[in-house]
């Protein structure tokens, strides 16, 4: 009879602090998960974006070589100008220095009391493009100061000898046919080339 009897307030208190206790983690391991899946979530994109990125690498390299592997089967083909073309009639031309065709075919067209011939527009000395110059008669070299006359004959600077001239002849309509794979030359001390025929047009 002398035996503590429960109290069951304390007992009521201890259960519910236990349930409290109990609610508690659980309602943590909630938010815990819920962060947890959305930190997966992002991880799992992140991954998917440097796989794609990856694959995109790979893929524009495989890619990239694949074109160059394709370019030895198609060389690459240099044009070069044309060295036959046509510049118009004889009654095109007046007396004196056309220049209208130096920058197209880098020559120009000479018509004096002998007929028509054509100039071609390259330095004797390193191969530069001389300038016509009206007010002083001349072609100028702008590079070494070479000077020719207007027929092309070299007379100051370092220039060895007259500019080249390309071969002209009429076609069957009457235009003139210019062809740059055929120089005539006057080499330094030699014979000047400059009358063969085909050097000029005697018109």
């Amino acid at each position: 009879m002398g035996g503590t009897m429960p109290n069951p307030t304390l007992e009521s208190s201890s259960a519910k602090t236990e349930t409290s206790a109990h609610a508690k983690p659980t309602l943590l391991d909630a938010i815990r998960k819920i962060f947890s899946k959305t930190q997966d979530a992002d991880e799992q994109k992140v991954v998917a974006r440097r796989r794609r990125f990856v694959m995109a690498a790979v893929l524009g390299t495989l890619g990239v070589n694949f074109l160059m592997f394709l370019r030895f089967f198609f060389p690459r083909a240099l044009y070069e100008p044309k060295t036959t073309f046509k510049i118009g009639y004889p009654s095109d031309f007046g007396f004196g220095v056309d220049t209208k065709f130096q920058n197209q075919f880098r020559i120009w067209v000479v018509r004096n009391t002998e007929g028509i011939f054509v100039i071609y527009a390259v330095c004797t000395h390193l191969g530069c493009t001389p300038d016509w110059k009206p007010s002083e008669h001349k072609f100028k070299c702008p590079c070494h100061g070479s000077g020719y006359d207007s027929e092309g004959i070299n007379f100051e600077g370092p220039a060895p000898r007259p500019m080249d001239r390309a071969r002209v002849e009429l076609d069957p309509e009457g235009e003139i046919v210019v062809d740059l794979s055929h120089l005539y030359r006057w080499p330094k001390g030699e014979r000047s080339q400059f009358n063969d025929p085909g050097a000029i047009l005697r018109v």
